[in-house]
């Protein structure tokens, strides 16, 4: 395939992964991770799939400044000024506001692709085809386009685009609204109607409509540093957002500018998808068992067990008899058994308990 030189990437890698806990830990999160043990963590899986559109220099991962060496240790061909080290955690449309400042100075011819880093891609090259399809429209549309995927379960753990009227482009639709994480039964009658489909978090524009909408939305820190005819170095750059960033508001991609912006696309997809963000979105999008178990690259013995997914450190084995509908999931002195059913909350309610009883070493 070949490499278009006015594609970019941005990889926003910064999460804590609390939802994957205790598996997923403060200093190691599940996007550094060979999670399933297939030889690459999530975040080289992502590098490695964009990295067939564009060069190399023009891939970004956006991150914390704590996670940076990893970024560094697994990615060692991306150019070290290409890793966006965040001085404090923001939610991902200052992350997004800074890589489009970046991105707008290198090229301003510039289509862009914003892409979380802990997703499941099954039909790759269904993938990239779409990418190119919604970078050919973004090159001569000032919008922002959405990749969504029709929903295969009513997931209360995922966010949904409501599709609007159809454009002369295939499959591409004005968005009508976006609902982030319903509850199952509202997921359940969108799924049903038809007119809902996942929202997968990857986001397409051309650089300087990203860079337009961002002003509106950021305007306190941008106007700043991003002036008509203002030129500043890399080293101004990073002093920049050093001094500033903590400034930004605590605002989602989402939120922050898809809901605020006129000109937001759903480009309808079937590339075989799953946000592997929570214990029960990975259990849903995995090969089961013949009693629905799910086992995560573990040893384990299982009798008169159904509907669970397990996960134990490497070198130990699990001697599990009579369970029903359960995570099993080990890391680092820390144990978790509990009901999967939607875990999300429930995990992330047990993640501040411990922190507060035990104190950092457990999360």
């Amino acid at each position: 395939m070949n490499k278009n030189e006015n594609y970019y990437c941005v990889i926003l890698a910064g999460g804590k992964g609390r939802r994957l806990w205790p598996c997923s830990r403060e200093r190691q999160p599940k996007q550094f991770m060979d999670f399933f043990g297939v030889g690459r963590t999530q975040l080289q899986q992502t590098f490695d799939r964009f990295s067939q559109l564009m060069p190399i220099d023009h891939i970004f991962v956006s991150t914390n400044w704590e996670f940076a060496h990893y970024v560094e240790e697994q990615l060692p061909e991306l150019p070290k000024q290409n890793i966006l080290r965040e001085p404090v955690h923001r939610n991902t449309a200052p992350s997004m506001a800074w890589a489009a400042y970046r991105i707008s100075h290198l090229n301003p011819k510039a289509q862009v692709i914003i892409s979380p880093s802990d997703q499941a891609v099954f039909k790759e090259q269904a993938f990239l085809q779409n990418v190119k399809d919604c970078f050919a429209y973004v090159e001569n549309h000032d919008c922002i386009i959405s990749l969504a995927v029709k929903p295969t379960r009513p997931e209360p753990g995922y966010g949904y685009i409501q599709l609007g009227e159809e454009t002369a482009e295939k499959g591409l639709y004005k968005v009508r609204s976006f609902t982030e994480k319903p509850e199952r039964e509202f997921a359940q009658l969108f799924m049903e109607s038809n007119e809902f489909y996942w929202n997968t978090g990857i986001f397409i524009s051309n650089v300087m409509n990203l860079v337009t909408a961002l002003r509106k939305m950021l305007p306190v820190v941008l106007r700043l540093i991003d002036k008509e005819g203002m030129e500043i170095s890399l080293d101004e750059e990073l002093e920049f957002v050093q001094e500033n960033f903590s400034k930004f508001p605590n605002l989602s991609i989402d939120h922050g500018v898809l809901e605020q912006s006129d000109e937001v696309y759903a480009q309808t997809c079937d590339f075989g998808w799953a946000d592997l963000g929570t214990w029960h979105s990975i259990y849903e999008c995995m090969s089961r068992s013949d009693n629905d178990n799910v086992v995560i690259d573990s040893e384990v013995q299982l009798e008169d067990c159904e509907n669970n997914i397990i996960k134990l450190p490497k070198g130990k084995l699990g001697v599990i008899q009579g369970l029903s509908g359960y995570i099993v999931a080990e890391r680092d002195h820390v144990l978790l058994i509990c009901k999967k059913g939607d875990s999300s909350a429930l995990v992330r309610k047990y993640v501040n308990e411990v922190h507060i009883k035990y104190g950092d070493d457990f999360v």
